[in-house]
């Protein structure tokens, strides 16, 4: 990460803590912000961290400090990748890179909506069902998107449905002060490949003037990229015990 990236890491941690924190409100679990790091009252849900650091070179004893260990799954999102928590009973989990996309220019530099595909963003309990399940492919993790999120003024869920009305694409944004953040890319035929135009032709006519952060690995990275994406520093994340 070079000087003039720190800036865009700090935004897409922010972003990201923000979105942990609207899931977890969610589930009836409280959260903190502090001065360098977000943090969970209790147990995040799953696949969400119990915190999320974010300015580099957090205190690690204040921070495991904040959250819960004694019950399995604790988590820590380690935004700039310089923590050892080991000492502490974590092990990495997985390492990603923060993804950066400048705002479009203009109206002509937004990519073109999929001919066949249209967007939307969900706005009702029965939508938000059939984008979970669309998203989940059957793995049995819908519910993770509770009908609270549908509450919270700064989360967009988009949709991309088909000819036949079914949804087949999607993902989730999250606008913050200076940065939307877009997580949960899914494409149920063809993987996030298929669905990234879509998502990027609605992110920029909801948000034309917002940089689009996000965070991604291994060949999703790669997709990323591809689209028009930067990497612009490393996370890891930390999983208690196991």
């Amino acid at each position: 990460m070079t000087t003039s990236q720190q800036p865009l890491v700090r935004a897409a941690a922010r972003n990201n803590a923000e979105w942990c924190a609207a899931m977890c409100r969610a589930h009836g679990v409280a959260g903190e912000f502090g001065s360098e790091a977000w943090a969970a009252a209790g147990r995040a849900p799953l696949f969400y961290p119990d915190a999320v650091t974010l300015e580099p070179g957090a205190d690690p004893d204040a921070l495991v400090a904040r959250i819960d260990r004694g019950s399995p799954g604790a988590s820590v999102k380690d935004s700039f990748a310089d923590l050892d928590l080991t000492g502490a009973g974590f092990r990495a989990l997985f390492e990603a890179q923060w993804i950066h996309r400048p705002a479009g220019a203009d109206a002509l530099a937004r990519p073109p909506e999929p001919a066949d595909l249209a967007w939307d963003v969900v706005g009702g309990p029965d939508t938000l069902r059939a984008w979970a399940l669309a998203w989940d492919g059957g793995a049995g993790h819908a519910g993770l998107f509770r009908d609270g999120l549908l509450d919270d003024p700064e989360t967009f869920l988009i949709l991309g449905r088909s000819d036949d009305g079914r949804v087949v694409a999607g993902a989730v944004a999250g606008r913050g002060e200076h940065v939307v953040g877009v997580s949960n890319v899914f494409g149920r035929d063809g993987g996030p490949g298929a669905a990234w135009p879509l998502v990027l032709h609605a992110l920029d006519w909801l948000f034309p003037t917002l940089p689009v952060v996000g965070y991604e690995s291994g060949d999703d990275l790669e997709t990323a990229v591809r689209h028009g994406f930067e990497p612009v520093g490393p996370l890891r994340v930390w999983l208690h015990g196991g």
